[in-house]
């Protein structure tokens, strides 16, 4: 079995803990992420109840695409973009190149809850960004090294599977 979930803003990627967990959104027995999402991220989740697909998706030997939905402080100028196409150097040693290109906000895309903090001095910019690792808090921490900020990310993609149709909080059967 393999289930798509819109994992919502402030939901932790495990069936529980304190707070809100993927208990109170999936119950059916068995299932296990392949991978994370961070509490402060949205989108895409992948669970499965089989092991071999778990890692297929979640090792990143496979390098299987993943494809964030970033709303940044500021608007990055090319040469921002360009450092992350060639891959930037983090703490934890270089990434991968990255596809990366600036994209206007998504018109199906839901109101956050709560709501990114409007600043009416700093502009942001939104980006689909694509990489093929998954290092903990690795887009944010992407971003930042070229000097914006995320204040927003969105799982849109993993591979073929994709959250489209799906709103925040639901899931689907998906095909494997």
């Amino acid at each position: 079995m393999l289930i798509a979930f819109n994992k919502p803003f402030g939901v932790l990627t495990q069936f529980s803990g304190e707070g809100s967990t993927l208990k109170d959104y999936i119950a059916v027995p068995r299932v296990y992420p392949a991978g994370r999402l961070d509490k402060d991220s949205e989108g895409l989740l992948l669970l499965t109840d089989d092991g071999r697909l778990q890692a297929r998706i979640a090792s990143p030997k496979f390098k299987l695409p993943k494809t964030y939905l970033v709303q940044v402080e500021r608007i990055p100028e090319e040469d921002a973009l360009e450092k992350l196409r060639k891959g930037v150097m983090l703490n934890d040693g270089p990434t991968r190149p990255a596809k990366v290109r600036r994209i206007d906000e998504p018109e199906w895309l839901w109101q956050r809850d709560p709501p990114v903090r409007f600043r009416r001095n700093v502009p942001d910019c939104w980006l689909e960004l694509v990489i093929t690792e998954g290092r903990n808090r690795q887009v944010r921490r992407m971003t930042a090294a070229i000097g914006h900020p995320t204040l927003r990310l969105v799982r849109y993609a993993i591979g073929e599977w994709t959250i489209e149709g799906l709103a925040p909080g639901k899931w689907r059967e998906e095909r494997y």
